[in-house]
Parts: structure tokens; C-alpha cells; sequence
């Protein structure tokens, strides 16, 4: 099977399941949006996923995304891509003038940045704030007991769209209660979307609210090395 072959195969296979994930959760059809992880992916593989009507995507590096993503976009208005990776402050502006959703905001001073360059640009891509709900020192996030002080500054004094919150949970563990945690912290905040589950545990997320899910290696296979496209 030739790699266009492939991708629309896997993309028709994880929409399946995940259409199949809504139902026995009691979701309607839908109602939770795939995000493909096309992060060191080519943008020939990329042409196959949005050939097969796919229109949601996700990268981990600004830079990476700005090389890729405006050749992409020229003839396909209705593509929402998704800031997945750690944001530096001073890839803010860029951010804020390719992404719709950046799902990585988690410190005052990433929060500070996006505000000056959404009022200069007159750009408001959506913002999740992301919890590191496994208190990892290696992982980015702002700590579960800081979350809801985060979510208030950028809200009442940066007034940013801040709609959801994402996380990763700890590899090797149990999934299940870093996905509660987080529903916990987004429905006291009276946030509705939650970016949790990946592919080996998007299923599962669904279960627990998930209202959107990032999912590459399932769609596009082992990730290739950056620039090697």
C-alpha cells in the first residue's frame, strides 16, 4: 500500500474508532474534534490527510509549522491548526499569526506575550491552558495547585480567550485519573474543552470528557526527523 494509500486507511481506522469511543461514552456523533499530530511530517503526507477531508492538525514547533503550514493553507480555508509544543515568549507573535488554537500556555510570562501581540496583530487564536497534572519537573505546565490562579490572570488581567485546558499524563501510568483531575480543574474554572488522550490512549480520554484529541503516530506512523521532508 502506496504512503497516500496508507494515511487515509489509518485516518478512516482512528475516526472509526473514535466515532465508536463517543458512543459508548454517550457523546453525539462528532462532538469530539481529531486533532493529527503532523509534526516532522512532510507536507506530501500532510496533502493526503486533508485530501481524505481532514481539517484539524497539530505541531509542536512554531518554526517547523511556519516552514509547512502557509503553502498548505493557501487553498484550504477551513483547516484549524493547533499549537501542541512548549511556547517560548519570544515565539509569541509568530504563534499568534499562524495558529488557531495554542493548547500550551502555562505561565504568566507566555501569557503576557500573547496578549500584546493578539492586541497588535488583531489576531485571538483560542488559548488552553496546559496542567501538568503529574507534577513532572521535565514536562512543561503550570502545577495543578497554581492552574486556577493561572487561568484567572489570563483571563481578568490579560483577557485572554482561554476555553479549555490540555495535559499529558505521565508515561507508564494509569491515564484515567490525570483525565479526571483535569475535567475537575476545567469545570470549576466553568471551562468545556479538555485536549487530553493520544494515540494509545485517546479512547480512554474520551470516557472522561475529552473534547478534543491529538493523535499522530496512529495517522502518519513513526515520526520522521525534523527537516528530513
Amino acid at each position: 500500500m502506496d504512503i497516500d494509500s496508507q494515511i487515509a486507511s489509518n485516518l478512516a481506522k482512528v475516526n472509526a474508532s473514535l466515532r465508536d469511543a463517543e458512543m459508548q461514552a454517550g457523546k453525539a456523533a462528532g462532538s469530539v474534534t481529531l486533532v493529527a499530530i503532523s509534526k516532522t511530517h512532510s507536507p506530501k503526507n500532510i496533502k493526503c490527510a486533508v485530501a481524505s477531508g481532514h481539517s484539524s492538525f497539530g505541531e509542536n514547533r512554531v518554526q517547523e509549522a511556519l516552514e509547512k503550514w502557509p503553502a498548505l493553507r493557501e487553498n484550504h480555508d477551513d483547516i484549524q491548526l493547533h499549537l501542541v509544543g512548549a511556547l517560548q515568549s519570544n515565539k509569541a507573535r509568530l504563534a499568534v499569526g499562524l495558529f488557531d488554537v495554542i493548547e500550551t500556555l502555562d505561565r504568566l510570562k507566555v501569557a503576557r506575550a500573547l496578549a500584546k501581540n493578539m492586541d497588535s496583530l488583531g489576531c485571538r487564536p483560542e488559548c488552553f491552558v496546559q496542567v501538568n497534572t503529574g507534577n513532572e519537573p521535565q514536562k512543561a505546565g503550570v502545577s495543578p495547585q497554581d492552574a486556577d490562579n493561572l487561568i484567572k490572570s489570563c483571563r481578568d488581567e490579560f483577557g485572554l480567550p482561554v476555553t479549555g485546558l490540555m495535559c499529558i499524563p505521565p508515561m507508564g501510568e494509569e491515564p484515567s485519573p490525570h483525565f479526571v483531575f483535569l475535567a475537575q480543574i476545567a469545570q470549576r474554572n466553568g471551562l468545556k474543552k479538555l485536549s487530553m488522550g493520544m494515540s494509545a490512549d485517546y479512547k480512554v480520554a474520551v470516557r472522561f470528557g475529552a473534547t478534543h484529541v491529538r493523535v499522530g503516530t496512529a495517522i502518519f506512523g513513526e515520526r520522521q526527523q525534523p527537516g528530513n521532508y
